[in-house]
């Protein structure tokens, strides 16, 4: 006899249900990264679905009391094989449609340096979808490594932040805290490492004003060429540094 259970197979196809608080902004943005408004209704409830790729965002009513700037909405993971080549598709589109990269605010895309493994869209309803690399390493070392000690450590702290926890502010509160406590013990790649850190996350988080503080404190030290190199693949886009390179650069 054939029961239930005998009849369920395991090929079920889970699709994430997103909060939507800004449906006209929603479509707009999906849209101009590329993705196909595979259903579109507004009335008398709101359901989108979008498509791009192999996978699928339905979004529907979001609660009356839903705060988007708070980006408390919702979200989904999306596992892919390459990441890099996710990242690169996004921040194109972005570039046609918007003439630059959203990188703070609803929307935006946050940053991605070569070699990490994941990285988010934020919606314009406060939605994060994370996009991951499969084989992203099961044990990730989410910062406090007894192994580095000084600046070293608030360093690799604030990269966990940025890259796996995906917290900016916090990331830019180390990384001052850093070195305003530790800078003056650290050597000077790790200084010019965490100021290049500041002067992205400065931009990021609507804090320009401080910019030519970092940047000037970047000027001011002198970096060989392969320290130089270290200083660049530590932020995502290395040509927001070049305005303060030393001249003398070698």
């Amino acid at each position: 006899m054939t029961t239930d259970e005998d009849r369920v197979q395991p090929n079920e196809t889970t699709v994430p249900l997103l909060h939507c608080a800004a449906p006209e902004e929603t479509v707009a943005f999906w849209r101009a990264l590329g993705f196909e408004v595979a259903y579109e209704q507004l009335k008398p409830y709101v359901y989108l679905v979008f498509t791009w790729s192999g996978f699928q965002l339905h979004y529907g009513p979001a609660p009356k009391d839903l705060d988007p700037a708070k980006e408390t909405s919702g979200g989904c993971l999306v596992m892919v094989d390459a990441v890099a080549a996710y990242h690169a598709a996004f921040t194109e589109a972005m570039r046609r449609a918007y003439g630059k990269v959203l990188v703070k605010g609803l929307p935006r895309v946050t940053r991605y340096r070569a070699g990490t493994s994941r990285f988010s869209v934020v919606d314009p309803s406060g939605n994060t979808i994370v996009f991951i690399q499969r084989d992203e390493p099961k044990d990730v070392e989410y910062g406090g490594s007894k192994e580095l000690q000084g600046l070293a450590r608030v360093l690799d702290n604030a990269r966990i932040l940025r890259e796996f926890k995906m917290d900016d502010r916090a990331a830019y509160r180390a990384l001052d805290s850093g070195m305003r406590r530790r800078a003056e013990d650290a050597p000077v790649v790790e200084q010019a490492m965490a100021l290049a850190g500041l002067i992205e996350l400065s931009v990021a988080l609507d804090k320009a004003e401080r910019v030519p503080e970092w940047g000037a404190r970047l000027q001011a030290l002198t970096l060989t060429e392969p320290e130089r190199t270290r200083v660049e693949q530590y932020v995502a886009d290395p040509t927001i540094l070049e305005p303060w390179w030393r001249p003398d650069a070698t």
